[in-house]
């Protein structure tokens, strides 16, 4: 049988009781979160564009960077179910979104890339994606109504990430799909504790669209808290693509270029904005862009950081 001496047991006593305080009172920081908005993301849709590939590599890069990450894409018509091992996930379907007095059932599917051992959610409708391939229809024409997709897209992403009750501190936007979310976030959701103080990084690419979206586009999209000023760059013609982007600038907090070239209107408008810019590297792989874009996020949050100190 061992003997202490009363001073070495009060000792003892005296070092549990620091190393429990300390404990207490030092809890581990969380990792930052990042939601990931995309259009398309390889290998769910087949064709192996540099966008498509970058937009699979973030994710991965992110998380084993030290983020949690939840990564969305539209579920187009052409993405084979079965093959993926996607399956509805009942508790976050179901929602209705209202568009122009229509409403639209939100359905919510979820699949896994194995190899990167990171999951994708998607957001499908029977009529405005489950029957539909990508933007255009078999014969190369853009669909009459891309511009409810848009608007569907975005708020379909934002109540699902509500009801998974999950606070992200950067939401990346790839794609014009997205282009929509900042202003959702920034003027409808901006008071939800969810997404209060996340920042919207928005990334640029050559994916454009040609035919313009309706004049009554912009009553379409409206919601309480979307106000005239808002939206007065597209109140009341047509909306193509270069002025979709100017929106979805307006509302971002940092815009990053994902292709050498993208439209020129679009980058000389982000130019006057003064907003932060990660440019486009001609020589990067996915991951040497991941990396990049994960240290811009790193410089962006630690500036957030000092201005709330």
């Amino acid at each position: 049988m061992l003997n202490y001496s009363v001073a070495e047991l009060r000792r003892y006593i005296f070092f549990c009781n620091f190393v429990a305080r300390k404990n207490v009172h030092t809890p581990m920081k969380e990792p930052n979160r990042i939601l990931f908005i995309s259009q398309e993301i390889y290998p769910y849709l087949a064709e192996e564009t540099p966008v498509r590939l970058l937009n699979r590599q973030i994710p991965e890069y992110f998380q084993g960077h030290g983020y949690e990450t939840r990564t969305f894409m539209p579920k187009f018509g052409e993405i084979n179910e079965r093959r993926n091992q996607l399956h509805e996930v009942i508790r976050l379907s179901g929602m209705n979104l209202i568009i122009e007095d229509s409403d639209h059932p939100l359905l919510i599917k979820v699949a896994s890339i194995q190899s990167a051992r990171i999951q994708i959610y998607f957001i499908d409708n029977d009529d405005l994606f489950h029957r539909r391939k990508g933007v255009k229809d078999e014969n190369g024409v853009e669909y009459s109504d891309n511009d409810d997709r848009v608007i569907f897209y975005a708020r379909g992403v934002i109540e699902t990430v509500k009801k998974l009750r999950w606070t992200p501190d950067i939401i990346l936007c790839s794609g014009w799909l997205s282009a929509l979310a900042p202003l959702y976030l920034k003027r409808v959701f901006n008071d939800e504790p969810f997404f209060a103080h996340s920042k919207i990084v928005l990334m640029l690419d050559d994916n454009e669209y040609e035919r313009p979206f309706p004049t009554r586009f912009t009553e379409k999209l409206r919601i309480e808290g979307i106000t005239n000023t808002d939206v007065r760059g597209i109140d009341g013609f047509p909306v193509g693509y270069e002025e979709l982007m100017r929106l979805a600038v307006d509302f971002s907090d940092a815009i990053v270029y994902a292709t050498p070239k993208v439209n020129q209107r679009v980058a000389n408008y982000v130019e006057t904005k003064g907003k932060p810019i990660l440019p486009f590297e001609q020589t990067e792989t996915p991951v040497e862009a991941s990396k990049r874009l994960w240290d811009f996020c790193q410089t962006i949050l630690a500036k957030e950081t000092e201005e709330n100190e």
